[in-house]
């Protein structure tokens, strides 16, 4: 998946937190929602914004974070 379609990064948008394109939501969000035990389904649910694939994308980017800090 391209994340640069799904994630984008604004300034004046969450503290310049990466947020998913179009919204407010930040991808720390959502993978937090997932620590906590929410479902994929049950965030899409609370977020009709968002779609499953949103929610793959988050964890996309969170181990592609990982392997560069690892990397680095």
């Amino acid at each position: 998946m391209d994340l640069t379609t799904v994630i984008e990064t604004r300034s004046g948008v969450r503290n310049g937190k990466p947020c998913f394109v179009g919204t407010r939501i930040a991808v720390y969000d959502v993978l937090e929602y997932l620590a906590s035990g929410m479902t994929a389904e049950e965030i899409v649910a609370d977020f009709p914004e968002l779609s499953p694939e949103h929610v793959r994308a988050a964890i996309e980017f969170a181990a592609l974070r990982e392997r560069r800090l690892a990397t680095a």
